[in-house]
């Protein structure tokens, strides 16, 4: 095998070098201005650009640091990241910008943009084609979405985002007992009185005033019927009489098609 000499090998490095040098993806930002950065980032929000709009509030941050404009490229980039399905990116941002942040004047609409990543992700992207109620899903977003509004009215009841928050919060917690009485519902149709009464039991005594709370009483009362537990049966009737004396049992009602409340 022949041998390449130095001088062969030093100009087959540097071109490989020079190569890769011209090869490196250039910065088209690099120019631009904080204010350009800006105002590309936005207006690829309002085209729907949210996956473009992302790395753009990132470089504004650092071209920014230290700055009001940093902050407002953070915020903006949490909701860019929650439109273009990143929930979990948007999530870190967002206790990012609460951790670094807590006195920001934004600080209640991040706490509002928090509720709404976990609300929506709770949902599902393809909730409508099944109809399936958040109610049927997993529980935790519901939880951790609920905690965010409560949060947002609690500390800024007079946000122009708590009134929203405040129906998202109804909602949820409505949500969150149906849950339990679908639960309960599909212990009681097979048989597990007693798995039943305690999911019929947690819808009642944690989601007190709601509108699952006629079905999980009719559960309790067919369920102590069957386990012949009359005095337990009785109690469950009289507090069903006195709360929805002329309602049909909701446990002979087919389930809802759909969502059963829904405001927006």
């Amino acid at each position: 095998m022949p041998r390449i000499s130095r001088p062969a090998l030093a100009i087959i490095f540097t071109a490989g070098l020079l190569s890769g040098c011209s090869s490196t993806k250039e910065d088209p930002t690099a120019n631009w201005s904080t204010d350009r950065i800006y105002t590309e980032a936005r207006d690829e929000v309002q085209a729907g650009g949210f996956d473009k709009a992302v790395p753009l509030f990132e470089k504004l941050e650092g071209r920014a640091a230290g700055t009001p404009l940093a902050q407002q490229a953070q915020i903006e980039k949490a909701y860019a990241q929650y439109k273009a399905g990143e929930k979990e990116q948007a999530h870190a941002t967002l206790d990012r910008f609460i951790r670094l942040h807590p006195a920001s004047p934004a600080i209640d609409y991040a706490l509002y943009l928090k509720g709404l990543v976990n609300f929506n992700d709770n949902l599902g992207m393809f909730a409508w084609l099944s109809r399936q109620d958040l109610s049927e899903r997993d529980q935790k977003a519901a939880k951790d979405s609920y905690q965010a509004f409560s949060e947002l009215v609690t500390r800024f009841p007079a946000s122009r985002y708590a009134p929203d928050a405040r129906q998202r919060m109804t909602y949820i917690v409505n949500s969150l007992a149906q849950y339990e009485v679908h639960v309960a519902r599909y212990y009681y149709s097979r048989g597990a009185y007693v798995a039943a009464i305690a999911r019929a039991q947690t819808a009642l005594s944690d989601y007190q005033g709601v509108p699952a709370s006629l079905e999980a009483l009719d559960i309790l009362i067919n369920s102590y019927d069957k386990l012949g537990m009359n005095d337990l049966r009785d109690d469950a009737k009289r507090v069903r009489d006195g709360n929805f004396a002329n309602a049909a049992d909701a446990t002979k009602t087919p389930a809802a098609k759909g969502p059963w409340w829904k405001i927006w």
